[in-house]
């Protein structure tokens, strides 16, 4: 219910354990001892960040590996390329990462309820998106194979027919 004050709070907590490193500093007139408490407050920080990276980055990738897999497994089981599969895939990867949120069952519930319909919600239009960009795609293959009749040329192949049709005209 809170958790939108989150940020908030570390702001608060990093400010506030920066202004204790001030404090220390302040209460010793030795150069050095000022430095290696500089220093340790840098360094404790620079290891909150990069464990906060990764642990984000192991998170996001999770994530995707869960969506991706769902989404192909059921474009195998359905034997169908379309929306549906992007939907129930982002339904069920998000119901699945809102059940193992920390927090009481009836939080739980509300989570896997809540992430269940944000998945589909999100799923549902990007879905659709990628479908009609993949049609676009493949048209245009389509177009490429017929007109040149010998074999159908990839993006590169065709760019570099192109800049060696320039090159030849000079």
């Amino acid at each position: 219910m809170l958790e939108f004050l989150l940020p908030v709070i570390n702001v608060r907590l990093i400010q506030s354990k920066d202004a204790e490193v001030m404090l220390k500093l302040g209460s010793t007139p030795d150069k050095r001892e000022q430095y290696r408490l500089m220093r340790d407050a840098m360094e404790k920080r620079f290891i909150r960040v990069t464990r906060g990276s990764i642990v984000g980055g192991v998170r996001l990738g999770m994530f995707t590996a869960a969506f991706c897999g769902l989404q192909n497994l059921l474009a195998e089981k359905r034997g169908v390329h379309d929306v549906f599969n992007v939907v129930g895939a982002g339904s069920a990867t998000a119901a699945t990462f809102g059940l193992i949120m920390p927090g009481s069952l009836a939080w739980r519930t509300r989570n896997v309820v809540l992430g269940s319909v944000l998945g589909a919600a999100v799923g549902f239009p990007l879905g659709w998106l990628h479908l009609k960009l993949v049609d676009k795609v493949n048209e245009g293959n389509m177009a490429a194979e017929s007109g040149q009749g010998g074999g159908a040329k990839s993006g590169v192949g065709a760019a570099i027919d192109r800049l060696e049709e320039h090159s030849s005209k000079r």
